[in-house]
């Protein structure tokens, strides 16, 4: 009886099975690695050096790890610049240009002296070779974001730090090309850099607003999420014609993109969610499979190169890293994250290595050799397994002490939504859900009131229900629906405040029958009257991120009322999440109170233009364009607060802001019992 021979079905080539197993690597490694506590990115790469062609052979590297790969590859740069928060990143671009040039610098004069005294490399050689130390792909950076630490100012001086890094590294790349392709003329290096310049130009200018108008006209997720990925690829493959790097226009299109993608909307987790559950790990298994090992036991001069590379790359990021942290005064722990994020190594290197083995100097030895190729596969291996364990241990130990954290504040609000209209339910859950704590554990709550005998309204209201469901379910936040059957629809929503102790209630505006219709139709009167928390009237002309700049005006004394302090900070809380700029249009008492409670949020940028406090619509419908949001702030009748101007609010903007986007707040009011509902 003759025993199988298992080699003969290996590696596997079918594209069906290749798949298979890839998805059961992505499945069962995090799981593995989770009990031994190391992180599953580690797990990712090592799984792909045992099943590659360098370890037991048992998948081919196909062209699906180059297609995924790649794509992989752009999705960790995209990532992480939709990730950054770009009000923070104005803010510490002082950090973030220090740690770029020094972890370009540091490790390009470290890597001069090794390549040329240790490793007597010619003087080319030694460049590009110091170059590759430089560079640093985000490779942990899902670390971070998975502990909630993306905002922290060290990680945004990093990820700033890698647009600077990767840029001179590419460009340095470009010329050392350049030098052996026959255009290394005066003016190849002032044409690589004018073409680099134009084209960033054209992404900044340009994407922002063909993204801008093609949100506004589609609204479906799907769509949307295809929308963004072509200009992820379009960026990316633009970079690619003038010369450099398709990662560069990735990381670009992800900052211009960013304000247009907030970080709590069912667009970013859809993002988010296909990258890291198969385009990143299928680029980190591919990483892992050109591994060769073998290497460092039948070549000492091979050892010696990598030895050397290694330890040069690593020491250079520390050091950068170590003088930044000092330079900004950074904790310890601060200073090992930076590290730890800046020390991977994997795209830009790998790319300078492939190139530099492709050169043929004259004779006829390629610029980089093969000890150099592997030494840049181990040092992507141990770069990305110490970048792994460095961020993670970091980031552990900053949660544990919370010294850098903002600690969100307990709050007891609980927030209803009276939905209606099927054409405003993605748009008051996307107001609802920007306002809202991101780390609150309180659920939103939705209801339709409904009249008992209407089916057809039952029906309705069953389905708009499920859509704000489905919304909710996208980002994971629970939401509680709720259909109430009534005989009076404002009777049916004031009950159902009260009973739950709803303290805020957000609505859309009323539909417009006739042309002598109120915006306020019958219900809203009737909810300002009966009840005394917050209300807020949303007439939403279109998606809220594509919203420009935010205008407020608010009466004077707004700051006696009892919800002041809750609408000062729920708008703001909306613009960091925009990334708008927001102009408050008030009295100066009142505004030197929303500047102090505004320190709270350093990311909003914030301009006060003092009035005196009265009905400034006038005014302002001369300056707020179509895609500004125009919030305001009113007060009931008999508050001290109210003017008798404000009853002309919904006249005025019948008449001059047909097309805008208005927020109409009433903000928590004194019942006559005294106590705030």
């Amino acid at each position: 009886m003759s025993v199988m021979n298992l080699s003969s079905f290996f590696p596997i080539t079918d594209p069906t099975w290749i798949f298979f197993w890839v998805l059961c690597i992505i499945l069962f490694a995090p799981l593995l690695f989770q009990k031994l506590r190391l992180p599953h990115i580690i797990g990712m790469i090592l799984a792909g050096l045992l099943v590659g062609p360098n370890g037991f052979n048992i998948l081919e590297r196909d062209d699906s790890f180059e297609l995924f790969g790649k794509v992989g590859l752009y999705y960790i740069m995209f990532l992480a610049s939709l990730e950054i928060n770009m009000q923070e990143m104005k803010k510490h671009r002082a950090g973030a240009l220090t740690l770029g040039l020094l972890a370009f610098a540091v490790p390009i004069l470290l890597g001069l002296f090794t390549n040329i005294v240790v490793l007597d490399y010619n003087i080319i050689t030694a460049v590009l070779l110091a170059s590759m130390y430089a560079s640093y792909t985000l490779i942990s950076y899902p670390i971070v974001a998975r502990y909630g630490l993306s905002r922290l100012k060290c990680v945004n001086f990093v990820v700033g730090g890698t647009v600077i890094t990767d840029t001179l590294t590419l460009f340095v790349l470009a010329v050392v090309g350049g030098l052996f392709s026959g255009e290394s003329d005066g003016w190849f290096f002032v044409l690589l850099l004018v073409k680099l310049i134009l084209l960033t130009g054209v992404i900044i200018f340009f994407f922002p607003r063909i993204a801008r108008h093609f949100f506004r006209k589609y609204n479906d997720g799907t769509i949307q999420y295809i929308f963004v990925m072509a200009l992820l690829f379009l960026g990316a493959g633009m970079m690619e014609l003038v010369g450099m790097e398709g990662i560069l226009g990735a990381f670009i299109t992800g900052l211009v993109l960013n304000r247009l993608i907030p970080h709590a909307s069912p667009l970013m987790r859809r993002i988010d969610f296909i990258g890291n559950a198969i385009f990143i790990p299928y680029f980190l298994i591919g990483v892992g499979m050109i591994i060769n090992v073998r290497v460092l036991f039948t070549d000492g001069g091979a050892l010696l190169v990598m030895l050397a590379m290694v330890l040069t790359a690593l020491s250079g990021k520390w050091l950068a890293s170590w003088i930044t942290a000092k330079s900004f005064k950074l904790s310890g722990d601060e200073q090992r994250l930076m590290f730890g994020l800046s020390s991977s190594q994997a795209a830009a290197t790998l790319a300078a290595a492939l190139v530099g083995h492709g050169i043929i100097m004259p004779d006829g030895s390629p610029l980089l050799n093969d000890d150099v190729l592997n030494g840049t596969i181990l040092l992507i291996l141990v770069s990305c397994i110490v970048s792994s364990i460095v961020t993670d241990r970091a980031s552990r130990k900053i949660i544990v002490s919370g010294a850098s954290l903002d600690k969100p504040a307990n709050t007891s609000k609980k927030t209803l939504l009276a939905l209606a209209n099927p054409m405003m339910v993605d748009k008051l859950m996307d107001l609802a859900l920007l306002m809202r704590k991101e780390n609150s554990s309180i659920p939103l709550s939705a209801v339709t009131v409904v009249l008992d005998e209407d089916e057809k309204m039952q029906n309705r209201a069953t389905r708009l229900l499920d859509a704000a469901a489905q919304i909710a379910a996208s980002v994971n936040v629970p939401l509680l629906t709720k259909m109430r059957l009534t005989t009076n629809l404002s009777n049916g929503i004031i009950h159902e405040m009260k009973e739950n102790d709803y303290r805020e209630l957000i609505v859309g505006f009323h539909k417009k029958e006739t042309t002598n219709d109120s915006f306020l139709g019958n219900v809203l009167p009737e909810l300002l009257h009966g009840l005394y928390c917050q209300i807020i009237m949303a007439r939403l002309t279109m998606p809220l991120n594509t919203i420009r700049r935010i205008h407020i005006t608010f009466p004077a004394k707004a700051e006696f009322e009892a919800g002041f302090s809750n609408w000062v900070e729920q708008t703001a809380r909306m613009a960091e999440g925009l990334g708008c700029r927001v102009c408050y249009h008030g009295h100066p008492d009142t505004m030197a109170l929303i500047e102090k409670q505004l320190r709270a949020f350093a990311t909003v940028e914030a301009e006060f233009f003092a009035t005196d406090g009265g009905n400034d619509l006038k005014r302002l419908s001369k300056i707020i364009k179509t895609d500004h949001l125009l919030i305001i702030v009113s007060a009931r009748r008999g508050s001290i607060s109210f003017r008798p101007s404000l009853d002309h609010v919904f006249t005025q903007l019948q008449r001059d802001y047909q097309e805008t986007s208005v927020l109409l707040i009433y903000p928590n009011g004194y019942s006559v019992d005294s106590k705030t509902n």
